[in-house]
């Protein structure tokens, strides 16, 4: 009997033994997940073809938390990500990317739309990586004119815009907007009977934009006259008066045919501007770009 007392008290001793070794070996555990959950305003559907993509910043180089998409409605897809706890936990900052979907590169593109500085277990994210320089100083000017129209065009005299100022000769930019980041461009607008219409890309305020889709040149400042090759639900030339001129940040490429959420520059053009007056776009910074928190 006391033979089978020892045996049962050593068989004791040994589970105890190793449900303690087990939950060690659970703490050390290295690869154990843990949860970083996304609470972001102000993303938009990127469409076919692209994704936001998280990163995590471990000593220096980034590591992917994972992908989602965003629907019409801003939702997104996922706001919960596991990720590797003892990385996490080393993390000094979160990114959040624009990626092209499928996506062959494991590293992160250019186009870093978020980042924010991990304090404590969250980091407060904004579009610090869009550009070095303050969007809320940015201030546009702009003219409605058509400088490219032929005198006997009728009804050419209100559909054009330039982003410049002409008070003084040689005209100079009307754009104070601070340098952009590879990955992204200055994109001008000009919303026509509910319809956004591109006056073409550009990365620097005092040299005509990269395309003249509606017309034939111009000055060498970004801006566009519209005589020809109209939307479908539009005829040009037409009087942009009433609509709304638009200043937008474009991940570049891009895919859509529509202005981003960044919208730094906006004003709506008075339905009785007169041809050449300089007339001035207020800040919308703080309205359209997206933010928000991350906690690990």
């Amino acid at each position: 009997m006391k033979t089978l007392n020892k045996l049962i008290l050593l068989s004791l001793v040994v589970l105890v033994a190793g449900s303690l070794t087990s939950c060690d070996d659970d703490e050390n555990d290295s690869s154990k997940p843990s949860s970083l959950t996304l609470n972001l305003s102000g993303l938009e559907d990127l469409g076919s073809g692209y994704a936001y993509e998280g990163w995590i910043i471990v000593d220096g180089s980034p590591v992917t938390t994972g992908t989602f998409t965003v629907d019409a409605d801003g939702k997104l897809s996922a706001t919960s990500f596991e990720v590797d706890a003892d990385q996490l936990a080393a993390a000094t900052n979160f990114v959040l990317s624009i990626e092209p979907s499928p996506d062959s590169d494991p590293a992160p593109a250019d186009t870093k739309l978020l980042i924010g500085e991990f304090s404590g277990n969250s980091a407060t994210v904004s579009t610090g990586t869009v550009s070095e320089g303050d969007f809320t100083a940015s201030t546009g000017e702009y003219i409605v004119a058509a400088p490219t129209a032929s005198a006997d065009l009728m009804g050419a005299t209100y559909s054009g815009i330039w982003f410049l100022n002409n008070e003084s000769m040689p005209m100079v930019a009307g754009l104070d907007l601070p340098e952009l980041a590879a990955g992204w461009k200055y994109e001008g607008w000009v919303v026509i009977d509910g319809v956004p219409v591109s006056t073409g890309t550009f990365t620097a305020v005092d040299e005509a934009d990269d395309a003249s889709p509606h017309s034939d040149g111009g000055p060498a400042f970004p801006g566009e006259d519209f005589l020809t090759d109209a939307p479908s639900t539009l005829t040009f030339p037409t009087d942009i008066r009433g609509g709304a001129a638009v200043i937008s940040i474009e991940p570049s490429p891009d895919n859509s045919a529509a202005p981003f959420a960044l919208k730094p520059l906006l004003h709506s053009i008075p339905e009785d501007a007169a041809a050449g007056t300089v007339l001035t776009m207020g800040n919308n910074t703080n309205a359209s770009f997206p933010s928000g928190t991350v906690t690990r």
